[in-house]
């Protein structure tokens, strides 16, 4: 097995000559709620990192919702990278945790073109995505790794052939997301198809993602952080499936508070929890979600009867469809049921958008 593993690594560093390589990390990133993350490929800024829970920082340091933009005549596009945690888990695949996937930009939109798979044995990972494409220009966005971190990002293109990174002059208004481990993308196949990225193609416009997995407790850094967003379009508070009644009556309204000082006037998108796939046989697992569901509801009503008028609620019955298709394990969803919860989402924010 050891030196299968060498011949492996050395296959990749002989391969790997013939590519010319771009760092990533002179790009501009896209998906960060600040440009002044502690590390390029994170989420968090220094302060608010010193600051965070210790599960916090863990999962900030994720590279969900990140991604790189560039365009090249190369007729192959290659990527290597590092990641930080080499994670594997059981209900989710590979190339969704710490894996890379491309997109290439048509006139009908982004188009899905191929995925890197990232080493089990090793943090670092060297990948053709796609090969012997036609000639010409093409723009490409690759989406980062949802649940691990990335700690080295370099792009490949063949000798000869032009890299252009892709900036922008103005940032559109992004839409900023806060949310559970379905926000961050839970359990999806590859990064492209977590909900914040697919909402990102549809919008044609910048989604963060404030996810994090098992930890969306309403904490006041988080809040802050999301009111640091220049122009931020619209915030949508999806943290249901985190917190007990008890802690969302206790934190809501102060959560809201910070995003509301700093952006008086921005809609906030208030999301109820959608059903476990297996509350049609458990009246306790179905009344558990029904007394969440209403604590998030009652937090709308307060700051609505405050007197703010651009708040908007999201009914939990539609997330996930009503096959109970739409989840791995009754709560994570596949990409099924992450499309379903961007086509829930989609004429909302859309409408929202000014």
């Amino acid at each position: 097995m050891k030196r299968l593993t060498l011949i492996l690594i050395l296959f990749t560093a002989v391969s790997a000559r013939a590519q010319v390589w771009h760092d990533a990390a002179q790009m501009h990133i896209f998906g960060k709620a600040v440009e002044d993350t502690y590390t390029p490929f994170v989420r968090f800024p220094e302060d608010i990192n010193e600051k965070a829970r210790k599960a916090l920082k863990y999962l900030g340091g994720d590279a969900a919702g990140l991604y790189v933009q560039f365009r090249t005549d190369s007729p192959a596009v290659h990527v290597r990278w590092t990641s930080v945690k080499k994670l594997t888990m059981s209900h989710m695949a590979s190339v969704g945790s710490r894996g890379v996937d491309l997109y290439a930009k048509t006139d009908a939109g982004w188009r899905f073109v191929g995925s890197a798979r990232p080493a089990l044995d090793y943090n670092e990972t060297t990948r053709c995505i796609v090969k012997k494409m036609d000639a010409g220009y093409k723009e490409f966005r690759m989406y980062l790794s949802l649940y691990d971190g990335i700690s080295k990002l370099e792009i490949g293109t063949e000798p000869g052939c032009e890299f252009i990174p892709v900036s922008v002059d103005k940032r559109k208004a992004p839409v900023v997301m806060y949310g559970t481990s379905i926000l961050q993308g839970g359990c999806v196949s590859r990064p492209g198809m977590a909900f914040t990225n697919i909402l990102g193609r549809m919008l044609d416009r910048e989604v963060v993602n404030l996810g994090f997995s098992g930890n969306a407790r309403l904490d006041p850094e988080i809040a802050e952080l999301m009111a640091r967003v220049e122009n931020p379009a619209v915030f949508v508070l999806d943290n249901v499936p985190n917190d007990t009644p008890e802690l969302i009556l206790e934190r809501g309204e102060a959560f809201v508070k910070i995003l509301r000082d700093a952006h008086p006037a921005v809609p906030i998108v208030f999301v109820e929890m959608a059903h476990y796939s297996h509350d049609f046989v458990s009246s306790e697992s179905y009344t558990d979600v029904e007394a969440r569901n209403a604590a998030q509801h009652t937090i709308y009503e307060r700051v609505k009867a405050a007197g703010d008028k651009n708040l908007y609620y999201v009914s939990g019955k539609d997330l996930n469809g009503s096959d109970g298709e739409a989840t791995v394990d009754y709560v994570h969803t596949t990409d099924l049921g992450q499309l379903r919860y961007a086509q829930v989402l989609y004429p909302i924010l859309k409408g929202l958008i000014k």
